[in-house]
């Protein structure tokens, strides 16, 4: 039987989770390339020639896959005859996803989703998923959250994280982050930092890689509960078995117009409804509705989220010229255009310069692209050359003070002209149910006594 040539439209992320999954060793395909998103961050890589390794792709793949623009999807589909195209990336609008099958269809190729069903892994342990309609809603707030409660009740915990493979994959198949040199250990960009480096801050330990049934393996080692923080708005790559989706009323509506966010806000045990402090009645509303048309039977949890300055710094900021910078890719494909940073600042009534007179470099084709960027500078950094870009435009602005609403220690990564002032945000629950209810209830049902 003749294999069905695939292509995977990928983003370095749960495309290879879904090829290891689904496809990997399957004598019925023949995956003949990942694509590379234009429209998300790792698309910002230019003149990145990537492969699938040997080493990871299986028998099948002796020369490992290829990855390709995704702008060369339609000329290769025809080029190479290929049957199916699989789409497998998260945070892209519905209408955008439809746009990519036409594209498909019209070159030749069938346009396939996968479910979960196929791709989720299940773990001896129990397993608490934490997913989101959109990226930036505060889901990892609440994994460190759950994380906590999980721990202070005795228990070993471990989260895995939805996976941002920037470097060498081999090196990478299967990372433990426990340390801050962990992270020099594995060159993390600053995207991956921002994930792993707030775990490490509150002594937390946390897996991310390529190759999550090995990642599974080990994390299991070490842990009786496991937290999969769906990084963006990931779909768990393992069978929950609780499953909090968290909403966002700063964006309301969003959460029936993004794939897989209403997966997500279809198939979970609970809602998390954050940022009540930061929303307005009207939006909240309009989110509460759509909850009940998509997951009637699902308890929402109600919670705000609580920014703070550093400790003994915020008279650094107060009514000064700050510059603010904040987390990349809630700013960018998340579509946000304020975060932590910018309310600390309007809370201790800063004067926001701004950053577009003075972008350098990458910043400038970043801001030309995502256009709701406007006070704000995005904490981009996928290679060195960005970082510098991002180093240069903040000390280029003339202000007193940098504001750093990323979820990093910026003052790790770059030489500041100015001082910097971190911004801590963490979810606090409001009433019943809560964060913490629910877990108990997990406990009861699921973990060993």
């Amino acid at each position: 039987m003749e294999r069905k040539k695939v292509v995977i439209i990928g983003a370095l992320g749960f495309d290879f989770h879904c090829f290891n999954t689904v496809f990997r060793d399957n004598e019925e395909y023949d995956v003949r390339a990942f694509t590379m998103a234009g429209e998300q961050n790792v698309g910002t890589l230019e003149g990145v020639e990537r492969k699938y390794p040997a080493e990871l792709a299986g028998k099948l793949y002796p020369d490992g896959i290829p990855m390709i623009p995704e702008t060369n999807l339609v000329d290769f589909v025809k080029e190479n005859q290929i049957d199916e195209v699989v789409f497998a990336y998260s945070d892209v609008a519905h209408e955008d996803v439809m746009h990519k099958g036409a594209r498909a269809l019209a070159a030749g190729a069938n346009y396939r989703l996968i479910s979960p069903r196929f791709t989720q892994i299940k773990s001896k342990k129990p397993v608490v998923a934490i997913t989101a309609v959109r990226t930036g809603c505060g889901k990892s707030q609440v994994s460190r959250a759950t994380y906590r409660y999980l721990k202070e009740k005795g228990y070993k915990v471990v989260a895995v994280r939805e996976p941002m493979p920037y470097g060498d994959l081999v090196e990478q198949t299967c990372m433990r982050f426990a340390t801050y040199e962990d992270l020099d250990k594995y060159k993390c960009t600053i995207e991956e930092r921002e994930e792993y480096e707030p775990y490490i801050e509150q002594g937390l330990v946390i897996y991310s890689g390529v190759d999550y049934g090995k990642i599974l393996e080990e994390a299991e080692k070490e842990a009786d509960i496991i937290v999969f923080d769906g990084g963006n708005n990931e779909i768990s790559f393992y069978v929950p078995d609780l499953m909090f989706t968290v909403v966002d009323p700063l964006r309301p509506g969003h959460e029936l117009k993004f794939y897989p966010g209403e997966v997500n806000a279809r198939i979970c045990e609970a809602f998390v409804l954050n940022k009540l402090n930061s929303a307005k009645p009207e939006d909240v509303k309009i989110v509460e509705d759509n909850l009940k048309i998509l997951n009637p039977n699902a308890p929402v949890i109600r919670s705000n989220s609580v920014v703070t300055v550093q400790d003994g710094k915020a008279d650094l900021i107060k009514n000064k010229k700050v510059v603010v910078v904040e987390d990349g890719p809630t700013l960018t494909h998340g579509h946000m255009a304020i975060g932590a940073g910018y309310i600390a600042a309007k809370q201790n009534n800063c004067e926001i310069v701004d950053p577009k007179p003075y972008l350098q470099g990458s910043q400038k084709k970043i801001f030309e692209e995502f256009k709701q960027l406007q006070e704000i500078v995005p904490a981009m950094g996928y290679d060195e050359n960005q970082i510098k870009d991002l180093e240069a435009t903040i000390n280029a602005i003339p202000a007193d003070v940098v504001i750093d609403g990323s979820p990093i220690d910026l003052s790790r990564l770059i030489k500041c002209n100015k001082p910097i002032v971190r911004i801590d945000y963490d979810i606090e629950c409001i009433g019943t149910p809560s964060i913490e209810s629910m877990l108990d209830e997990f406990i009861e049902k699921y973990v060993k006594k």
